[in-house]
């Protein structure tokens, strides 16, 4: 009954087009109120403590540094260096937005931030080679959301935050995930773009590709120091999210000077307004992981899934198709803040590694922005691309396939994941 109560307000609120931060309230003080604890004082105290976390200081650094890259000269020039290495084989300009999105991945860590500039780069490109519109934007949608696995994650800090998880590890166990699923899309595309008559563009000089490098090597470095500095532990996430920042504004401003001081504040508005968004999201869901944990739901969660505990293979199945499911109809981080404090219990109730099943879970959610019908980056894409939401689903199809296919595979083979994740992690 706990559960049916949690679940049908938190439904019900959003069926009636209530925003979800404000639904996940609703559901809290209806399951307040079904537990006769309802005390709007405990409300307001959970929802400050909820945001009040110094490893969430993490996502407004972040969404910074990505705002200033894309204004600042970083992605356009790592988008050059992508064109000049692959862009001239067959499909090339496909290979050039996946290597890109894996490179930008590094650098900014949001899905919608990346995709918005691939396809405001790349997509006219396309086009204009002869590509089909759809399947490149959706090539460009699957390859956007490469961002939230590969290191640094925004995904990665708020599940940390919610399933109280190591974010360092997870950071250093997405690595090889991530570039799994480049991989994966890279295969589709081969696949796909053979059947296209398009000519690729002229292949680039030793001298234009050193050119590249050379004006692309500032920003090169920003992954570099993020990831070495985590796994020497010279510094926290949060600090490392700060010199993300740090770094990139002095990029942007001394070294490319494509980032004006009069342009500071508009790019500090952009960040502060996606960065409140996602932390009354954060601050809301606290109230009703508060709530799970004092209606024992996940005792209850643990019972119901009793019968696969002894085969986690099978129990990880079962949970990436729920996951799969709430993915079609909610977005990112409330899928993450409202079934890691529910799923934890049971992951480390049948031994599964807390950081696997997190970088599991959010490439799941990752893959989740690509399906229809919320599909958050296949919005990105089809408003920067003038198409229709339908025509990129339909171009996105065969690489949300694929990307699925190699999360299983990690699922059916933890090895994978787990192996190098030990190599990185120590």
């Amino acid at each position: 009954m706990t559960v049916f109560i949690f679940l049908g307000s938190l439904l019900a609120a959003m069926a009636i087009g209530v925003p979800i931060a404000y639904a996940l309230l609703v559901s809290g003080v209806a399951l307040m109120w079904h537990l006769n604890l309802f005390d709007a004082q405990i409300l307001a105290q959970n929802v400050i403590n909820g945001a009040d976390s110094f490893p969430l200081l993490a996502v407004p650094f972040f969404m910074l540094a990505g705002e200033i890259m894309n204004v600042g000269g970083l992605s356009q020039r790592i988008v050059k260096l992508a064109l000049t290495l692959v862009g001239h084989k067959r499909g090339g300009l496909g290979f050039v937005a996946i290597l890109a999105a894996c490179m930008l991945a590094a650098l900014s860590g949001s899905a919608v931030a990346d995709t918005a500039a691939l396809a405001a780069l790349l997509l006219p490109m396309m086009v204009k080679a002869g590509h089909d519109k759809a399947r490149a934007g959706g090539l460009i949608a699957s390859a956007g959301i490469i961002a939230p696995v590969i290191p640094p994650s925004i995904g990665f800090v708020v599940f940390g935050v919610a399933a109280n998880v190591s974010i360092s590890k997870l950071f250093l166990a997405g690595i090889v995930p991530g570039l799994l699923m480049g991989v994966a899309i890279a295969i589709t595309w081969y696949w796909v773009s053979q059947r296209e008559n398009v000519t690729p563009p002229p292949k680039a000089s030793t001298a234009e590709k050193l050119q590249a490098l050379r004006e692309s090597t500032w920003a090169l470095f920003l992954p570099v120091i993020v990831i070495v500095g985590l796994k020497m532990g010279v510094f926290t996430p949060t600090e490392a999210a700060a010199v993300a920042a740090v770094y990139a504004l002095f990029v942007a401003t001394v070294v490319y000077r494509e980032l004006h001081w009069r342009q500071l504040t508009a790019v500090f508005v952009s960040a502060a307004k996606t960065t409140a968004v996602i932390m009354f999201l954060v601050a809301a869901a606290m109230v009703s992981a508060w709530l799970i944990t004092v209606a024992d739901i996940p005792r209850q969660l643990v019972a119901l899934l009793k019968p696969f505990m002894d085969n986690p293979i099978l129990l990880m199945m079962a949970i990436m198709l729920l996951v799969m499911a709430v993915g079609t109809a909610m977005d990112m981080t409330p899928t993450i803040l409202i079934l890691a404090p529910m799923l934890m219990p049971v992951v480390k109730a049948a031994g599964i590694d807390p950081v696997y099943f997190g970088v599991l879970f959010i490439m799941n959610n990752a893959i989740g922005l690509i399906t229809p019908p919320v599909g958050t980056v296949l919005n990105v894409v089809a408003g920067v691309g003038r198409m229709r939401m339908d025509e990129v689903t339909r171009g996105v199809l065969p690489f949300m396939g694929a990307q699925f296919a190699m999360m299983f595979l990690m699922v059916l083979f933890p090895s994978i994941v787990l192996v190098p994740m030990r190599w990185f992690v120590g």
